[in-house]
């Protein structure tokens, strides 16, 4: 089975926790604070295989976390940082951020990586708080949390010729007799369900991937049948050979569909539109009038194709000069990655803690990812912690946005579940 699409949720690993600790040795029994710091957590890491083809894997197992960092310990020890997850995914691998949309990278290259999520930090431990006039601080920092986001991934075919043209019109047979491919071949009416890949290795060639897309049908650019994934594959393709059946056996107009498979990719993007195109009017050995080929030829000419090749797949007559001629135009396009414009480039944001002020019921309550990580810092029963407490309150401007709130002498302030009075 060929996957091309998945849904996954990563989460790297939570920071550890700093540690309260106090030295405590036969003659030494006020040592001081010796609590170590938490270890940071795990990232996660997606990794591009070359051994891997398509993304099954992911239809089983859909969520991946990161090991979180050890908790820190008393004599100044250190928490252990949590193992990096690597994600192994197939090369081509597009990744978008599931609540924007947006592209975070292209995995296009072996060993491409890329950090999906960032491991927390550790807490610090209370040996870090000790200050000429807090010598015994009995509080530490929690770890930071770890990251977590769903993920999309797409698989676009690494190939550097992609095969069009509507379903029947001899695509699997051009690829089966090119190279050691072996796509399922028969007088089917709809189309090839799975990208096939193959390598075309001449003699005097620079050998190439050609790939046969899925089929596409009028509306494919709007998603009707398999028409956005036959898009989605394309996209990395240097050249495109545009497949026709010319011989009209099965009543089709071999000008007709050449201009809606054009159309459906300029409505996709105009940039696949303008790949160089080699058009293969395939099943010329049951040509019955050769005026045929002639008037199609003239007709897209006059559209700017002049390469045109007369081919049959399958008595092979013709398709050697047409793969020497996609070897000829790859020789002289260079390879490009995927362009992600900046409307489309997903930019993370930056990480803060914040907090927000409102008033109900004549008390001030303050709230936020800020409020949650201070409180499970501090001990408030503590001397030493509460005026650790306030002084980041001070420090990160709350007090003077309470002040500016018009709170006054004896006004309650709720942080979570923890009230305090407001002295001036």
């Amino acid at each position: 089975m060929f996957v091309d699409t998945a849904k996954i949720f990563v989460k790297s690993g939570d920071g550890g926790n700093g540690s309260i600790s106090f030295r405590r040795e036969k003659y030494i029994p006020l040592g001081g604070p010796d609590g170590g710091d938490g270890g940071r957590g795990g990232d996660v890491v997606l990794v591009a295989d070359p051994n891997m083809t398509t993304l099954l894997d992911f239809s089983y197992k859909r969520k991946y976390k990161a090991e979180a960092g050890g908790n820190g310990a008393g004599s100044k020890c250190f928490g252990k940082d949590g193992e990096t997850l690597y994600i192994k995914v197939p090369m081509g691998t597009v990744v978008r951020d599931v609540e924007t949309n947006k592209i975070m990278t292209d995995l296009a290259h072996p060993g491409d990586t890329y950090v999906i999520a960032k491991g927390g930090k550790g807490g610090k431990g209370n040996t870090r708080f000790t200050t000429p006039t807090r010598q015994a601080p009995d509080f530490a920092e929690p770890g930071m949390p770890g990251e977590e986001r769903w993920i999309y991934l797409e698989l676009k075919v690494l190939a550097d010729v992609g095969l069009l043209g509507f379903p029947n019109v001899g695509k699997s047979t051009l690829l089966s007799v090119v190279s050691k491919a072996k796509p399922k071949i028969a007088n089917y009416h709809f189309t090839t369900l799975n990208p096939n890949l193959g390598v075309v290795a001449l003699p005097g060639i620079q050998s190439f991937v050609i790939a046969d897309i899925p089929g596409i049908i009028e509306g494919a650019a709007e998603g009707v049948g398999l028409g956005l994934k036959f898009l989605r594959h394309i996209e990395r393709t240097r050249v495109l050979i545009h497949v026709v059946d010319i011989s009209g056996l099965e009543g089709r107009d071999p000008f007709e569909d050449f201009m809606k498979i054009n159309e459906e990719l300029k409505k996709y993007s105009v940039k696949l539109s303008d790949r160089p195109q080699i058009i293969a009017a395939n099943k010329s050995d049951m040509l019955y009038d050769e005026s045929v080929f002639e008037e199609f030829k003239k007709k897209v000419g006059e559209l700017g194709y002049n390469k045109v090749i007369k081919i049959s797949a399958a008595t092979r007559h013709g398709v050697e000069d047409l793969m020497k001629e996609a070897a000829r135009m790859l020789s002289e396009i260079p390879v490009t990655d995927i362009e992600i414009s900046e409307e489309e480039r997903y930019v993370p944001e930056e990480k803060s803690f914040t907090y927000a002020i409102r008033k109900e019921d004549g008390i001030y309550i303050v709230e936020g990812s800020f409020v949650d990580r201070l409180l499970a810092s501090v001990n408030v029963n503590d001397p030493d912690a509460l005026r650790y407490f306030h002084k980041v309150l001070k420090n990160k401007g709350v007090l003077q946005e309470l002040r500016d709130m018009g709170i006054e002498d004896g006004d309650v302030v709720r942080l979570n579940d923890f009230e305090f009075e407001y002295l001036l």
